[in-house]
């Protein structure tokens, strides 16, 4: 295995890694460690992500799946996603991963082109990537399909053949993604020639038009679905709601009745298993103070193309709406919101100038 280029998840080369079984004990002792926060709580979502989760065995999955089933109390209709690329789909692997409870693949497509996987240094080619939709398609009924757009030497043409390719195998779920230079990262410090803003605004639009006409619901920035088909831990996220992260480098965000904790792991496999040994994996932990909230919701909440009602907002944000009632006045002023006594949604110009909405609801911490 080796990274991306473009990849700003903590994922690592396998170069003389732990053996399997010492991260899943490490998993499980981090999980243990953090059960008096979440003590009560049903679990609905299971995220296996960041790298490639894929690599592990399917026995190792399973083994995770069963860890959290004693632990905590995980809803029959969970929603269990694996993150896999298509470089390492083997039929038999994949069919145990879905025999050992996984029930949502999420596979890490890019593109169908040839010469932009290879621009992308991604480990799989075209034949791949059609390999492992076939395999999904076989052995799940769920399953979400990346795809980026703006790569480095493509044409709108080459970006439509990407869509119309996905749409030929209809998954349920698609995420289409602007490629973007994330700090850390090779192309960061190596910047590839891009399609200018106005090349990748028309991938955009001829994706979108693409799949709302194979009746797909736009619902957030760059998900796409089915009816009824979104991600439900995703919608989680997105809705400003609560998760639990365990492993290296893993974050989460925990409600209380007066207070929201944030914590994040040590990032480095081996420190976080030694640490996770001793009982206490996380590397910072702060809470969300009453000057950060508005935008941390809004952060999340304005992505989805519906908006979100205002009462999810004192629900989750554990703050008073008039906290953001200057923001939203101004947000609506600039025409980047529509709102009534019910919702809040971003319009489309605010959509489009999602950042500058986002903006306006951060506060500088005095």
């Amino acid at each position: 295995m080796r990274k991306c280029p473009y990849c700003d998840f903590n994922s690592h080369e396998a170069r003389g890694s732990a053996p399997e079984q010492d991260y899943i004990a490490a998993l499980i002792a981090d999980l243990e460690a953090a059960l008096p926060l979440i003590w009560g709580r049903k679990i609905y979502t299971v995220f296996f992500g960041g790298g490639t989760p894929s690599v592990f065995s399917a026995a190792g999955i399973e083994q995770i799946i069963a860890a959290v089933r004693a632990r905590v109390p995980l809803s029959v209709e969970a929603e269990i996603t694996l993150e896999a690329n298509p470089g390492t789909f083997e039929v038999e692997k994949f069919r145990a991963f879905r025999g050992a409870g996984v029930n949502r693949l999420s596979i890490g497509v890019q593109s169908f082109n040839p010469a932009h996987l290879k621009a992308l240094g991604r480990i799989h080619n075209d034949i791949d990537a059609r390999r492992a939709i076939d395999i999904a398609r076989e052995n799940f009924d769920n399953f979400n399909l990346d795809l980026m757009y703006g790569l480095p030497g493509q044409s709108i043409d080459e970006a439509r053949a990407d869509i119309e390719a996905a749409l030929a195998v209809a998954p349920p779920h698609l995420s289409v993604y602007h490629l973007t230079l994330e700090p850390n990262t090779y192309f960061h410090r190596y910047p590839p020639a891009l399609p200018d803003d106005d090349i990748a605004a028309q991938m955009q639009m001829n994706a979108e038009d693409a799949l709302a006409s194979a009746g797909y619901r736009h619902y957030e920035t760059s998900a796409f679905a089915q009816p009824g088909r979104q991600a439900r831990h995703n919608m989680n996220y997105w809705t400003f709601g609560d998760y639990l992260g365990i492993g290296a480098g893993a974050h989460s965000k925990i409600s209380f009745p007066n207070r929201i904790l944030r914590q994040a792991r040590y990032k480095q496999p081996a420190q976080f298993m030694a640490s996770a040994a001793s009982g206490d994996a996380v590397q910072e932990s702060h809470e969300v103070g009453a000057d950060e909230v508005g935008f941390e919701f809004m952060m999340n909440a304005l992505r989805l193309n519906g908006g979100f009602p205002l009462v999810l907002f004192e629900e989750r944000a554990g703050a008073p709406l008039t906290s953001v009632l200057k923001e939203l006045e101004i947000a609506e002023g600039k025409g980047l919101i529509a709102r009534d006594h019910q919702r809040v949604e971003p319009t489309a110009l605010g959509r489009r100038f999602l950042n500058d909405l986002l903006q306006i609801f951060l506060r500088e911490k005095t």
